[in-house]
């Protein structure tokens, strides 16, 4: 199960996504955003690397790991807060 939840802090918007697995491991922490990473057999660790790179390189804004323990792990992205939203290319 994932739950995601927006807030906005400061001048940033954060969504933290959640979800209710086993956590990450301390020693696997360190990693879960470089390329190629996964603890799965079938991943590519691709998710959270490309996530950090669109939110850094095209949002201007930072992901982390919020936190992680046996009841579950946190992600949460900042993203700037524009009182004007830009227009979207059509």
């Amino acid at each position: 199960r994932l739950c995601a939840i927006g807030k906005k802090r400061n001048k940033f918007v954060v969504v933290s996504i959640q979800d209710k697995g086993s956590g990450i491991s301390k020693k696997e922490q360190k990693n879960i955003f470089k390329p190629g990473f996964s603890t799965k057999k079938s991943g590519w660790g691709l998710g959270l690397s490309l996530s950090k790179r669109i939110v850094e390189q095209y949002h201007n804004g930072h992901i982390k790991l919020g936190y992680s323990n046996e009841k579950g792990t946190e992600i949460q992205m900042y993203l700037p807060f524009l009182k004007k939203p830009k227009k979207l290319r059509s």
